[in-house]
Parts: C-alpha cells; sequence; structure tokens
C-alpha cells in the first residue's frame, strides 16, 4: 500500500509540474549583473505567477518576489534576485505557480566583482553577434534566410560571462511592421526558439538594435510605430539602463569589470538615407553629445562603443556611418580633440565579418570589429571598396566572435576570436590596452 501511495503522489507531482512547464513560453534569461542585484526575465503562455529561487554553493534558497504575468504586458516578468554578495555566481531554479519548474540545462548568474582598489580586475569573456535570423514558414520569402541555429550552443559552448546582441537581433517582416500585435509576435516567436534557451540561461544579455529589430529594412525616424518597438524591445530585453541620452530610443551604458560598454542607437534619431543634406543626422546631436560625455568621464582600459552599423569603414554605401560624412567627421574630431583613449567600436549588420582600421596622425588607430550574421543569410566574398579593411580578416559564413579580456589592471589584452556555426575557430585579432592611448611626450 506504502508503495502504491509513493507511485501515486510521484505521478501527480510529475503531472503538476507538467502542466507549469507548459506555462513557459521562453526563459528564464539572464539580463544585467550589477553588485547588489541581477535580472532574469521569464515569459509565460498564459496569466501566472512567477518568482525565482537562488543560491550560492555556501547559502540556503532565497527567493525574489512573486510576479503575475499579464497580457498587458505580453505575460512577461523581469525578477531581480537582491539578496546577494560581491563577485559570486548563483545557481537559480524556475517556478511558476510555486512549482518548481525544472530546466534541462545550467541555470546561473553571477554578480560584479569589487575589484576596484583592491586587486587587479579579473579576466572574462563576452560573446558578441549580430543578424539573427529565426524562419516562420508562413511569413518567410519563398527560401528560407535563417539556419544553422546551433551556433547557439556552440556559444554557449565557449563559457562567455555576458553577450552584445549588436542588432538585427531579430527579423520584424511584413505582416508585423504595422501593428503592436504584429511587432509582440515577432519577438514571441524568436525569444521562443529551443536552441537559444541554453545561451539564454546562464549568460548575461545586452542589446541594442538595428533597423530590422527597429522597424522596416533601413528603417530611420519617421517609423510611425517606433514608440511601440521601443517599448517592446524594452520588454523583451533586461537591459540595465535605456534612453540614456534622455530623448528617446535604447542608448544605454554599462561597466564589467574594467571595460565600460557604450550601446547606441542607429535608427530613432537617424535622417534617412536619401536626405540630400550632408549633415543629415544619423546618432543626432543629443546622443552624439551624451556619448562625447560619457566616454569622457569613463577612466576603463577599454571603451567598447557598439552601434548596429559600421563607423570606421570609409565606404559610402550598405548603411553605414560614411553615409552620413558631416556628422561621422564629426564624432571621429570630437573623440580626437577630447584625448579619449581605449576606444574601439564593435558592430553587425553586413552579414560578413570584418575588421576595419583607420590610422590617425598623433592619435592611436581607430578599430571596428565587424560580427555578423549569427543565423540570417550570408553572401559570397566580395570587395566592397572598405579601404580601411584589415587583410585576412574577414570571414563570409555564419559566426560569432568571442573576446578575451585578460591581464594585469596596466597590462590588459583583448583577444578577439571568430568561430563558424559549429564553433569551430576562423580568425583572431589581438589588441593591447597600451596601443589604444595617445603618444605620450
Amino acid at each position: 500500500m506504502k508503495n502504491i501511495l509513493l507511485s501515486c503522489l510521484f505521478l501527480v507531482f510529475s503531472f503538476v509540474s507538467i502542466a507549469q512547464e507548459n506555462l513557459l513560453q521562453s526563459g528564464p534569461m539572464v539580463g544585467y549583473s550589477d553588485f547588489r542585484e541581477a535580472l532574469i526575465w521569464v515569459q509565460t503562455t498564459k496569466p501566472a505567477n512567477v518568482k525565482i529561487g537562488y543560491f550560492a554553493s555556501d547559502e540556503n534558497e532565497k527567493f525574489t518576489k512573486n510576479i503575475q504575468t499579464t497580457l498587458e504586458n505580453d505575460l512577461i516578468a523581469k525578477l531581480t534576485p537582491n539578496e546577494v554578495d560581491y563577485g559570486k555566481t548563483y545557481r537559480y531554479k524556475l517556478y511558476i505557480n510555486d512549482i518548481y519548474v525544472p530546466r534541462a540545462y545550467k541555470l546561473e548568474f553571477q554578480t560584479q566583482t569589487l575589484w576596484q582598489y583592491r586587486t587587479d580586475p579579473p579576466d572574462f569573456k563576452i560573446a558578441l553577434g549580430s543578424c539573427s535570423f529565426i524562419n516562420e514558414t508562413k511569413d518567410d520569402r519563398p527560401n528560407p534566410y535563417g539556419g544553422k541555429y546551433q551556433i547557439f550552443d556552440a556559444i554557449l559552448a565557449k563559457n562567455p560571462d555576458l553577450m552584445l546582441w549588436v542588432g538585427d537581433n531579430m527579423y520584424l517582416r511584413t505582416p508585423d511592421f504595422m501593428t503592436e500585435t504584429g511587432i509582440r509576435h515577432r519577438f514571441r516567436h524568436t525569444r521562443a526558439t529551443p536552441e537559444l534557451q541554453a545561451l539564454l540561461g546562464s549568460v548575461h544579455h545586452y542589446a541594442t538594435w538595428d533597423d530590422h529589430d527597429y522597424g522596416p529594412n533601413d528603417g530611420d525616424r519617421s517609423y510611425v510605430n517606433k514608440k511601440i518597438t521601443e517599448n517592446t524591445f524594452n520588454k523583451y530585453w533586461g537591459n540595465l539602463n535605456t534612453n540614456a541620452a534622455g530623448n528617446g530610443g535604447v542608448t544605454q551604458h554599462f561597466a564589467w569589470n574594467d571595460v565600460e560598454v557604450f550601446m547606441l542607437d542607429d535608427r530613432y534619431h537617424r535622417a534617412p538615407n536619401r536626405d540630400p543634406n550632408d549633415d543629415r543626422a544619423y546618432l543626432g546631436k543629443q546622443q552624439l553629445d551624451w556619448l562625447i560625455d560619457a566616454l569622457t568621464n569613463s577612466s576603463a582600459t577599454f571603451k567598447i562603443i557598439v552601434n548596429g552599423g559600421q563607423v570606421i569603414s570609409d565606404v559610402a554605401k550598405f548603411e553605414n556611418y560614411a553615409m552620413y560624412p558631416t556628422e561621422r567627421a564629426k564624432l571621429l574630431q570630437r573623440l580626437h580633440d577630447s584625448k579619449i583613449e581605449g576606444v574601439f567600436f564593435i558592430s553587425g549588420d553586413r552579414h560578413h565579418t570584418e575588421i576595419s582600421r583607420l590610422e590617425r596622425e598623433d592619435a592611436y588607430p581607430l578599430i571596428d570589429i565587424t560580427c555578423s550574421p549569427l543565423t540570417a543569410g550570408t553572401h559570397k566574398a566580395r570587395d566592397e571598396g572598405n579601404t580601411l579593411q584589415v587583410k585576412d580578416k574577414t570571414f563570409y559564413n555564419r559566426n560569432f566572435g568571442i573576446i578575451d579580456v585578460s591581464g594585469k589592471r596596466k597590462e590588459r589584452t583583448l583577444l578577439l576570436t571568430i568561430y563558424d556555426s559549429d564553433g569551430k575557430k576562423a580568425i583572431d585579432y589581438t589588441i593591447k590596452a597600451q596601443d589604444l592611448r595617445y603618444p605620450r611626450k
């Protein structure tokens, strides 16, 4: 009789657990990390109560508050574990309606290390990529554009601490652009990609956008639904902040150890590509002023500027900054005039990977790492006319990047490695902190 009762209880528990698992649409996803809290994002299929249990190796389980998901908020819960210590890794569990929902992969988050004035900054890894197209047959082109989703497992296998999503992180399509229902559908569909879930669960994610997750192809400030996509983007990502320049859009800033990241918005304030005025806006004056102020205030070893489109390439086509020559020249001149050290760029968009390097008189070179695409389509190798392209540092298949930041405080080195969809090394490139400084007189 006892065995029968135990078997019945096990069956009941299993049924209840499966029922709660069916309420999970996407996630959990780890968002930002800070010293006193982190963010974990979850989406359900129906209204439900969601909470996270979390613990370090030497602690008992603690819980976030319960959050009720609602249709108005697209059934999304953002939870903030905040009974944490500096520089620790925490395992966590997902609970829906107070029932534990196990996942078949690692669920972890970490808090920032308080190394300042104490030790050398810790070594860490940054993953990066752009252009993630997830097929949906009824909405797609006749020939599927996305593929090789195993790339997400390949990224996770490199054990990055955080990932930078550089834009076109999903692709709005013709049925999506003009309604909030369509925009939400596309974000929801992409986020639920099965191959993506394990990567979401234990790597901290930060994102900006480019045209395809902002609006229509080549979208600009005229897009009538940009406030809807801004709101939806902020719901679906767990960035530490947004609208950093104060005039709308997804501009943001965060630090990880001795690196600071400045994620720009190249769409919200952008004049149309066909505007004949050479002084037309790309980032816009307010965002550009904010960027220079924030860079000037920063004492980070590396100051990474992330932009959806290429900044340093000198070929004025393919929607890059060179198509906006006056504003681009202002940015480069202000970087030089302010003697800002440690700057380099990361960009996406181009459906191939390349490195551009601009040599400057009496200044260190400006480098732009273009990393694209993750799962979207590629094109054949070709000479597009970028005279600043670094020789033998191009790749024309689906790929992602891993940046290893290592070394003592005054001897930091950044190693970029580009991997293909299966995690095989394609190219690498090293940047030393000392090489991003102005000449000492």
